[in-house]
C-alpha cells in the first residue's frame, strides 16, 4: 500500500547508540489517540485530555503483541517518561504531533516505536516530517533544506549561513523579486486585454527597467553562490606532489594529529584520506593523496588513480615540493598537468637547509592569476609559494589563512546576508536570469506582449522553485531524500 500524506508517522528522533535521553517521535492526524495507547501519563489523566506543549510525566507501555525481539506481553511499563502533545498548528508539522521522551537506550525506543505501529502509525520516510513541515505552509524549501544544513553544520560559519536560511533571508530576496515581476506582468497581461482599446498601461521602458533591476538582483545571487558552496560544504583542498615531500607530514602537521602513515618509503600512501578542520569558522576539508609518477605497481597505480579523482574535485591544490631536495623531474611532471588549476606552490621542510638548486624560474607554471593568495615570490616570475616545515609547525598558520583567501572573497566577516548555497537555487536563478534576458529581447524586438509574459512566467516558475512556490514530486524526493528518518 502506497504512503499517504494522511497517515499517522512515527519515527526515533535521536541519533542511533546509547544515550541519557532519547525521543521518538509522531504526527499526523490519529497522533495523540495511538500515542494514547503506549503512553500513560502518572496523573491518570487520558493523553487526549492534556494540555498542548506542556510535558507530563507518564509511563510507557509494551505493545499488546509481542515485540520484535520477542520478549514481552501484555502492558507492563517499560520506562518512565516525558510526554508532550502539541496540536496543530502550533507544531513542527502542523499537524497533532506526541514526542515520548525516553531513556536513550536503543531497545526501549524500538519498542515504543514498535507498539506505535501496532497500533496505527507507520515508520516515517527520510524527512517526511519535515516534508510535512512544507506541504502544511510551516517552512518553505529554503528553510526545510536549511534544517538539515543547521543539522550538518560544523563551523560557526556554515551554521551562521544556515540559520540564516532557516529565518527566511534568501526566501524574502526571492519572494520580492517574484512580487516585482508579478507586478510588471500583470500590466503587461492587462495592455494585451485592453489592445484594441489603445489603452496603454505601462510603458516599455518601465518594463525594461524593471526586467533589469530584478536580473542585477538575480546575478548578485548568483555571484554568491560559489562562497556560499564553499561555507556550507567546506574548501576541499587536495595535498599533491611528488612521493615523499612530506604530504603525509603536512596533513598531520594542520590536523594536529597523527591521522595518515608517515614513512620514508615511497608510496606509502596508496588511498586518499579526507579530513576535516575548522580554519576561522570555515570548513576545510584535506585530501591527503598518493603521490604522483610513473609506477608499475597495481596497488600504487590505483592509489594514484584516486588521487587523479580527488584532484578534479578539489576547490584548490596545495602542489608540494621538498625545498631541501630541490626540484626534480617528478615535481615539473606534476606541475606541467595540474599547474593550470587553482593552486599554490608549498615548500615543505623548511627546517632543513635549503637546496641551492630549487629556482622558481625553473617551475612550469602559469603566471599568477586571479584568486592566487599571498606568499612569496620566487625569483623572475612573480610566482608565489608558502614556505612551511610540516616537522616544526612554522608557516602553517600563514598557509591556512591563504588558501582561504585563495577561495573566498575580501571581506568575509562583512559577507553579504544572503547567500546561495545549493546548486539547484543557482541552477533555477540562472534559469530565471536566461528568461529575463528573453522577454527584454522581445521588448527591444518589439514583439507582441503575449511573448514578453511568456518569458516572465518563465522566469517566475524558476524562481518559484527555489522557495517551492512552483513544485513538483520529483525536487521534493530529491530535496527530502537526504534527510535522516526521524526528522
Amino acid at each position: 500500500m502506497e504512503n499517504s500524506v494522511d497517515d499517522t508517522i512515527c519515527a526515533i528522533a535521536t541519533p542511533v547508540g546509547e544515550g541519557g535521553i532519547g525521543i521518538v517521535r509522531i504526527s499526523g492526524a490519529r497522533a495523540v489517540d495511538i500515542a494514547a495507547h503506549v503512553v500513560r501519563p502518572r496523573n491518570q489523566q487520558p493523553l487526549q485530555q492534556l494540555e498542548s506543549h506542556r510535558l507530563y510525566l507518564s509511563d510507557v507501555l509494551y505493545a499488546r503483541s509481542p515485540l520484535p525481539l520477542g520478549e514481552g506481553q501484555g502492558e507492563g511499563p517499560i520506562d518512565e517518561a516525558l510526554v508532550v502533545v502539541m496540536r496543530k498548528p502550533r507544531s513542527y508539522t502542523g499537524e497533532d504531533v506526541v514526542e515520548i521522551q525516553t531513556h536513550g537506550g536503543a531497545w526501549i525506543l524500538q519498542a515504543t516505536c514498535h507498539g506505535l505501529i501496532r497500533h496505527g502509525a507507520r515508520m516515517a520516510q527520510p524527512g517526511e516530517f519535515t516534508k510535512r513541515a512544507f506541504l502544511n505552509g510551516r517552512l518553505d524549501l529554503t528553510q526545510a533544506e536549511a534544517v538539515l544544513d543547521t543539522i550538518q553544520a560544523t563551523t560557526s560559519r556554515s551554521l551562521q549561513a544556515a540559520q540564516s536560511l532557516l529565518r527566511g533571508s534568501l526566501s524574502k530576496e526571492v519572494d520580492a523579486l517574484r512580487e516585482r515581476l508579478i507586478r510588471v506582468l500583470a500590466h503587461v497581461e492587462a495592455g494585451m486585454d485592453f489592445a484594441e482599446e489603445d489603452i496603454t498601461f505601462i510603458q516599455a521602458a518601465e518594463v525594461q527597467q524593471a526586467l533589469t533591476d530584478t536580473q542585477r538582483a538575480v546575478e548578485q545571487l548568483i555571484s554568491s553562490y560559489e562562497e556560499g558552496r564553499l561555507i556550507r560544504e567546506g574548501i576541499k583542498v587536495a595535498i599533491i606532489g611528488r612521493p615523499n615531500v612530506g604530504k603525509s607530514s603536512l596533513l598531520n602537521a594542520l590536523l594536529k594529529l597523527d591521522r595518515a602513515i608517515v614513512s620514508d618509503q615511497p608510496g606509502t600512501t596508496r588511498d586518499v584520506i579526507d579530513e576535516s578542520m575548522n580554519v576561522r569558522g570555515i570548513p576545510l576539508r584535506l585530501l591527503d593523496t598518493a603521490g604522483l609518477r610513473r609506477t608499475q605497481d597495481m596497488i600504487e597505480g590505483e592509489g594514484i588513480r584516486r588521487t587523479e579523482d580527488a584532484i578534479a574535485e578539489a576547490d584548490v591544490l596545495l602542489l608540494v615540493v621538498d625545498g631541501a631536495a630541490g626540484v626534480t623531474d617528478e615535481d615539473r611532471a606534476v606541475f606541467e598537468t595540474y599547474g593550470s588549476r587553482r593552486h599554490l606552490l608549498v615548500m615543505n621542510k623548511m627546517d632543513l637547509p635549503q637546496s641551492q638548486s630549487f629556482d622558481a624560474r625553473s617551475l612550469p607554471l602559469p603566471p599568477v592569476g586571479e584568486g592566487q593568495g599571498e606568499g612569496e615570490k620566487g625569483e623572475g616570475e612573480g610566482l608565489e609559494f608558502v614556505k612551511v616545515s610540516a616537522k616544526t609547525g612554522e608557516g602553517l598558520d600563514h598557509l591556512t589563512s591563504v588558501i582561504q583567501s585563495v577561495c573566498l572573497k575580501e571581506g568575509l566577516e562583512a559577507a553579504p546576508s544572503v547567500l546561495v548555497t545549493r546548486l539547484r537555487h543557482k541552477a533555477s536563478l540562472e534559469q530565471a536570469h536566461r528568461s529575463l534576458e528573453e522577454a527584454m529581447r522581445s521588448l527591444e524586438r518589439k514583439e507582441s506582449g503575449e511573448c514578453v509574459a511568456l518569458d516572465i512566467r518563465a522566469a517566475l516558475d524558476a524562481l518559484g522553485e527555489i522557495t517551492g512556490a512552483v513544485s513538483t514530486e520529483d525536487i521534493l524526493d530529491r530535496i527530502f531524500q537526504d534527510f535522516c528518518i526521524g526528522k
